[in-house]
């Protein structure tokens, strides 16, 4: 059993992960904005700010792995959001020394490959707002590989992901967007949270970016 706190834990893929991981007997702790109005599966629920590293450091401590499913909503939000709540999270988990637990963050798929030196943000016709969301993602991506002490790992999802079932099958990558024998890049959300919480239970992935895809 781990003790896995879930920042982000009452969106669609942080509620996943709490489920997921809870169904596996895992202690989880939520961190909701309004611990009150959290109706989800977690053991224990936290309030904290993600872009204070004093609440990070709080609500870290004495945990094994904290996973970061934070969104900025819509693209501006983002771009607010997600690489100063990457800085924020290691700033908070290296003040706890070398206890600080395990870093998994969900991450953005606008980075990964689909041709060499080509990447899905590249994409002619994307709207600026999802552009907003990818580059978002991508700058906090950049920034965890600048960071040595602090044993971090991104999570990509495909080019799609979505409600759906949970089949507890799908393949890994590193840098290149997946896809299926149909050529869809998608995973639903039940599935992502399968793979979130299998590299928590067996990490493979420690200091780096790997992406995952239905099979």
């Amino acid at each position: 059993m781990a003790r896995i706190v879930v920042i982000g834990a009452n969106g669609s893929i942080g509620s996943a992960v709490v489920a997921e991981a809870a169904s596996r007997g895992h202690e989880v702790t939520a961190v909701v904005r309004d611990p009150d109005r959290y109706r989800g599966e977690a053991a224990f629920v936290e309030r904290a700010d993600v872009l204070d590293p004093a609440d990070v450091a709080r609500v870290a401590v004495g945990r094994d792995v904290l996973v970061s499913a934070v969104g900025g909503g819509n693209g501006p939000g983002h771009l607010a959001l997600i690489e100063p709540a990457a800085r924020s999270l290691v700033e908070g988990l290296r003040a706890l020394g070398d206890g600080a637990p395990r870093l998994v963050a969900v991450g953005g798929a606008g980075s990964l490959e689909t041709a060499s030196g080509v990447r899905v943000w590249d994409t002619p016709g994307l709207p600026e707002p999802l552009l907003q969301i990818m580059h978002a993602h991508g700058a906090a991506l950049d920034y965890y590989r600048t960071v040595s002490d602090i044993r971090w790992t991104v999570l990509s999802p495909p080019a799609e992901i979505g409600p759906g079932e949970r089949t507890g099958r799908y393949r890994t990558g590193l840098e290149q967007l997946l896809t299926d024998a149909e050529g869809n890049s998608r995973i639903s959300v039940p599935d992502y949270a399968v793979a979130l919480v299998d590299e928590v239970e067996q990490p493979e992935h420690i200091g780096e970016r790997f992406t995952c895809c239905a099979l």
